[in-house]
């Protein structure tokens, strides 16, 4: 696992920082236009291409990421998430993730995105997040 920034990202935090930690170094593009994830060969299936689950994982983040800075940093959880796997990554490949919010309601926020490896989408995704209140201390 590869955890050196590539050039036009920022180290990013990650929603929950124990799973989501356990794949490895999430990155932000510093222009706040999305963001990448290095695959790693920990990241292999049975058949050496990246697993399913993890590209899941990195939707789930990204997308959730996306969701909260829309609603200015407030808590949200995922309650949908489609995903459409459209081709293979290797290791050693950058994913970037592109993400925008279609759609909020008092309660809701919708959101579709894209995983991209060399200019080839490799997941497609949407979904939609519940708003939630903060946890009062």
């Amino acid at each position: 696992m590869s955890s050196a920034i590539p050039e036009g990202y920022e180290a990013s935090p990650v929603l929950d920082g124990n799973f989501g930690q356990s794949l490895g170094p999430l990155f932000r593009r510093l222009d706040g236009g999305g963001f990448a994830f290095r695959v790693g060969p920990e990241h292999r299936n049975g058949r050496g291409i990246t697993h399913g689950g993890v590209l899941m994982t990195i939707a789930d983040q990204t997308l959730g990421l996306t969701v909260q800075k829309a609603i200015d940093g407030g808590p949200a959880v995922t309650v949908t998430l489609n995903c459409d796997f459209v081709d293979g990554a290797q290791a050693g490949e950058l994913i970037e993730v592109e993400a925008a919010v279609t759609r909020v309601t008092k309660s809701l926020v919708f959101v579709r995105g894209e995983l991209k490896s060399g200019g080839r989408t490799v997941l497609t995704a949407a979904g939609i997040w519940k708003r939630m209140r903060p946890v009062e201390a």
